[in-house]
């Protein structure tokens, strides 16, 4: 099945996302100024679907994702990120919370290595996971942007009023 590949300029860097016509496969930030994958008649709906979410996500108009994607892992990888979607946007967890969700109550160094192959950045919310004291730990695309996508959901929020929020230091 061949790949595509599809540019989103963010403003904290450029995400590439990359699927085939039926589900997307990755979006990471790459460290790149330049754009090097632009929509044309050859590229699928489904990764045109995704950049206009992406995209409502971070006009502060989109807070989940409809588009199909397709996560390759181990069983348990694939729990951490099924998890991963159920934190509500604008909140935080854990990876000790994270542990013991799934179960799993000493695995808090294997989730966190499960958040480090996610590739789905932003869809499975691993930027939500943080350290048991609030601080920010481990985030593939650097934790600068991690602290910045927090601070856009909390800002971004439908409703502030129930949302946990913990205190951020880096």
């Amino acid at each position: 099945m061949e790949t595509y590949r599809l540019d989103y300029v963010s403003p904290i860097g450029i995400l590439e996302i990359v699927g085939t016509e039926m589900a997307i496969r990755s979006i990471l930030f790459v460290e790149r100024t330049d754009v090097c994958f632009e929509a044309d008649e050859t590229t699928p709906d489904v990764l045109n679907t995704c950049y206009r979410e992406i995209e409502e996500y971070f006009n502060g108009r989109r807070q989940s994702f409809t588009f199909p994607y397709e996560v390759m892992g181990t069983v348990f990888q694939q729990d951490v990120w099924q998890a991963l979607v159920m934190i509500p946007y604008g909140e935080t967890t854990s990876y000790r919370e994270l542990a013991m969700t799934l179960g799993r109550d000493r695995a808090v160094r294997a989730v966190g290595s499960a958040n480090g192959r996610n590739r789905l950045s932003i869809v499975l919310p691993c930027h939500r996971v943080i350290g048991s004291n609030g601080t920010l730990t481990g985030y593939a695309g650097g934790l600068w942007r991690k602290e910045w996508l927090l601070r856009h959901e909390q800002t971004n929020t439908y409703s502030n009023l129930s949302k946990k929020h913990l205190p951020l230091h880096i």
